[in-house]
C-alpha cells in the first residue's frame, strides 16, 4: 500500500527524531539544497577536515562484512531493519508490503543523487539491486582507517548509521566499491560537496582518519563549492 501524506509527515518526523538520535542528519532525503554537509557549510566542512589525523593507509587484514555485525540489524528497535528504514526516508512513492506495518519497501522512486537519475525501485530476486545502500564511508575504508581496533559494538554502530548510508544507484555503487574520495567521486558533480562533507562528518563523529592523498580531494572538492 501507498503512505499517505499524513502517515509520510509522520514518518518524517520519526526519522528526524532517529537520526537526531545517532547523531546523524536530519530526515531529509539526499540532494535536498540544504547545503554542502546536508545543513552545513564548505567552510565547516572545511574545518573538520582539518580535524581529522592524516596516516597511511592500514593493510586490509582481517577485514570480513560480518566484523561490523549481520547486515542491516534493526538498531533502533523500531521493528524495521536498517535497509528498509534507508528506502524509506530516501524514496518517494513508496508501497509496502501488507502485513508489515510499513516495513518492507515493495517499490518506490529514487532521486539518485549520485548520477541525477530518476531510477524506479522495485523489490524482487533480479530487480532489487537497482536501488543499492551505500555505506557514504565504506566499510573496508573504515577497517583501513581505524576501525580494526574498535570494539564490535562499534563496528555496528557505524555499518547502520543513516549518517553513513544513502540510497543510491546500485550499479555505481558496485563501482565506487571502497573508494575514498581519493580515488571515487559521484559523476553528478553537484553531489560532490554534499557528498564529500557527509564523509567527514563521519569521520569526525567516528575518529578515522585520512589519508594524505584523501585530504587533498576533499579540499579540492570543497574549495569548488
Amino acid at each position: 500500500m501507498m503512505r499517505s501524506a499524513l502517515g509520510r509527515s509522520a514518518v518524517a518526523a520519526a526519522m528526524a527524531f532517529t537520526l537526531a538520535g545517532c547523531g546523524g542528519l536530519t530526515g531529509a532525503a539526499p540532494g535536498d539544497g540544504q547545503g554542502a554537509a546536508g545543513g552545513g557549510s564548505a567552510a565547516q566542512a572545511l574545518k573538520d577536515l582539518d580535524r581529522l589525523q592524516v596516516k597511511g593507509r592500514a593493510p586490509l587484514t582481517g577485514f570480513d562484512r560480518e566484523e561490523f555485525g549481520p547486515a542491516w540489524s534493526d538498531v533502533d528497535h523500531n521493528g524495521c531493519d536498517t535497509r528498509n528504514d534507508i528506502l524509506k526516508r530516501d524514496l518517494k512513492d513508496e508501497r509496502f508490503k501488507s502485513g508489515t506495518h510499513d516495513c518492507i519497501v515493495v517499490s518506490g522512486v529514487l532521486d539518485d543523487p549520485y548520477s541525477g537519475k530518476t531510477i524506479n525501485f522495485e523489490r524482487g530476486q533480479k530487480t532489487s539491486s537497482a536501488v543499492q545502500i551505500d555505506h557514504v564511508v565504506a566499510l573496508a575504508d573504515a577497517w583501513q582507517k581505524g576501525a580494526r581496533q574498535w570494539p564490535e559494538s562499534k563496528r555496528k554502530e557505524l555499518a547502520n548509521d543513516p549518517l553513513n548510508l544513502l540510497a543510491v544507484d546500485g550499479p555505481l555503487n558496485s563501482q565506487k566499491g571502497a573508494g575514498d574520495a581519493a580515488t571515487w567521486l559521484p559523476p553528478r558533480r553537484a553531489y560532490r560537496c554534499p557528498y564529500v562533507s557527509r564523509q567527514i562528518q563521519v569521520k569526525v563523529k567516528y575518529d578515522l582518519w585520512v589519508t594524505a592523498a584523501e585530504k587533498d580531494a576533499m579540499r579540492t572538492v570543497l574549495k569548488s563549492c
